[in-house]
């Protein structure tokens, strides 16, 4: 017999705000650990060819993690 997967039957919907986002980054971990089992979609893999391509044939648009991390801190400091 099917589950009812919903809000109110799981009674998410009683959670405060802080609770639903710690249930959200529980949720997410628990996904990341099976990451393998999750598919991509056609449009997703289309996307990731896209970038990988553009990529190849210009690699002076990549920036490095660093660079990343330092304009990220800029705009929202830590």
């Amino acid at each position: 017999m099917p589950v009812a997967l919903d809000l109110k039957s799981l009674g998410i919907d009683r959670l405060s705000v802080e609770d639903r986002l710690a249930l959200i980054e529980e949720l997410w971990e628990s996904l990341s650990s099976e990451e393998a089992e999750i598919p991509l979609t056609q449009v997703q893999r289309d996307e990731l060819d896209r970038r990988l391509a553009d990529d190849r044939l210009r690699p002076e648009g990549a920036v490095s993690w660093e660079e990343l991390e330092k304009s990220l801190d800029a705009i929202c400091p830590r």
